[in-house]
């Protein structure tokens, strides 16, 4: 039961997440740009996660674990977003899209190295049913410079990374406290860069009403999911499932955006869903797999 609510919490997480570029579209025909956009979503959600943190009895994250989650905060959000949207100005963008999605690859990689973590056969039938399914939604132009292409496949290695450290420190220290430290980390790094950027802010209430939509629904829940789930399945499995994001992106760009559906995109859409029921399946080889993660934390 506690693996299937993990797979259930990892899967509002990448809902969550799959909204964000719809509303991040709304915010910049609005006026709003990227940097900004970033900048109100972790400041904003720093201070409506402040009052939950300080009524909590449970501490703050101190020491290696205040430090590795402000890493992945300010160091990791901010290099995959710097990775992605700096490849997007050199390379198309589906096949910016394509290589991101390579990070359950390279989870499931790192974590049969560091923490030990069977590749089994399920694993990597839904590893496969789960990338291909993302390139029949996103397409595939491989056109492009080399630069740009070496930094969209830099973005899923530090977002491995961050996964796999996530593994590690969240289970000791809790969701909501891991989830709050990433966001204030994130949130000062972007403060320093709109600074030095300046901001263009969302001049309707529909912009402002998107930015709301990012704060509360695709970081403070998408975060504090993720990290939830992130305790009761491994990190690679949970890789897999977050590749539900680009299936609800299309599908929210179909009702809310008007954007066309094809068969490509729907049938890549339902190899996704199939990687994931594959995955409610807990393997024998696995049970242990959160567990293990927890003992050598």
């Amino acid at each position: 039961m506690e693996y299937l609510i993990g797979v259930l919490l990892i899967a509002l997480s990448a809902a969550s997440f799959g909204a964000a570029p719809i509303f991040a579209r709304l915010a910049y025909a609005t006026g709003a740009d990227p940097v900004t956009v970033l900048f109100l979503r972790f400041s904003l959600a720093s201070l409506l996660m402040l009052p939950f943190i300080l009524r909590r009895r449970r501490p703050f994250p101190r020491g290696r674990s205040l430090l590795a989650l402000s890493l992945m905060g300010g160091l990791g959000y901010v290099g995959v977003s710097f990775c992605y949207f700096t490849a997007l100005t050199m390379t198309s963008a589906s096949l910016v899209a394509v290589l991101l999605y390579l990070y359950p690859s390279f989870v499931t990689f790192l974590s049969s190295i560091f923490l030990g973590l069977p590749i089994t056969k399920l694993k990597i039938t839904a590893l496969l049913l789960s990338l291909s399914g993302t390139i029949l939604i996103v397409g595939l132009n491989t056109d492009g410079q080399i630069a740009g292409i070496l930094l969209a496949v830099a973005a899923p290695i530090i977002y491995a990374i961050y996964i796999i450290i996530g593994s590690k420190v969240t289970p000791r220290e809790g969701a909501l406290p891991s989830t709050a430290a990433v966001i204030f980390s994130a949130g000062i790094v972007y403060s320093f860069i709109v600074t030095i950027k300046g901001a263009a802010y969302p001049s309707t209430l529909t912009g402002w009403g998107c930015i709301a939509g990012i704060v509360l629904f695709s970081t403070i829940i998408a975060i504090a999911a993720f990290f939830g789930g992130l305790k009761r399945v491994d990190p690679a499995n949970a890789s897999v499932i977050s590749t539900l994001e680009p299936a609800v992106t299309f599908a929210l760009a179909f009702l809310i955006l008007g954007e066309t559906m094809t068969w490509s995109k729907v049938v890549g859409a339902a190899m996704i869903l199939a990687a994931i029921l594959l995955l409610t399946r807990k393997e024998p080889a696995g049970d242990s797999g959160p567990c293990r993660v927890a003992e050598k934390t």
